[in-house]
């Protein structure tokens, strides 16, 4: 005979929901993720992407919840966010049937000034090699990881997505810099900046220079209001 279930009990059927969040800066070696290492179960003492439970009394938005996770996680404040997907099953979580709302952040590595709470007892950089990291990963997070760095290089051929990866006043020689260790090739000069023209997605800061071997450099910045611009064909 079927049992109808209370409220309490189809509450606790509910899946779990969670935000989780690549974040990357462009190290001197290469691209690093940031992670956390937890500090209690599941998966205590382990490695992860930084996430935390979405507040439905709090969070307007998910981006509002990924941003309150990463800066109560982690310290860190990103200017840029996109989602990558949704990853859930019944399995990647010992708890229970759990879904991940993911999302992908680029920062220049010397605006994060790292700290950790809640139940992070560590934050650091980790280099990337290939399309994943030298540690192992809780849940799924390795996977989640994997689609993360596919997402982010997929776009460096066709959108202006490496300019999050700068600071804020930077040098034309220096985005070219990252398109190409990103890319892992080689740009014509004069074709990279005729193309960076077209989509007028950065301005020159008037009067601000950076002293070079030859010639000061003009600095630049990201246009107000303007997120990632999309070309109108690859690089």
């Amino acid at each position: 005979m079927f049992k109808a279930m209370s409220s309490s009990e189809e509450f606790h059927q509910r899946p779990i929901v969670s935000v989780d969040l690549a974040i990357f800066a462009l190290a001197p070696d290469g691209l690093e993720v940031l992670l956390a290492r937890r500090g209690t179960e599941p998966f205590s003492g382990h490695w992860a992407l930084p996430g935390g439970w979405i507040h439905a009394d709090e969070d307007e938005s998910l981006e509002a919840a990924a941003g309150r996770v990463l800066s109560g996680k982690t310290g860190v404040a990103a200017p840029y966010f996109e989602q990558v997907g949704v990853f859930g099953d019944a399995a990647r979580d010992p708890r229970g049937w759990s879904l991940s709302v993911t999302y992908m952040a680029l920062i220049a590595p010397d605006a994060a000034i790292l700290r950790h709470g809640g139940n992070v007892t560590d934050v650091a950089w980790h280099p990337i090699a290939g399309d994943t990291t030298a540690e192992p990963l809780a849940f799924d997070h390795a996977a989640i990881l994997k689609a993360a760095i596919t997402r982010l290089r997929n776009k460096v051929e066709y959108t202006t997505l490496p300019v999050h990866l700068l600071p804020e006043a930077f040098t034309l020689s220096e985005l070219q810099a990252v398109y190409e260790r990103l890319l892992g090739r080689l740009l014509d000069k004069s074709a990279f900046r005729k193309r960076i023209a077209e989509v007028d997605f950065i301005e020159p800061i008037t009067g601000e220079m950076r002293r070079a071997s030859n010639r000061p450099a003009q600095l630049y910045r990201l246009k107000q209001a303007r997120s990632t611009v999309f070309f109108d064909r690859t690089i």
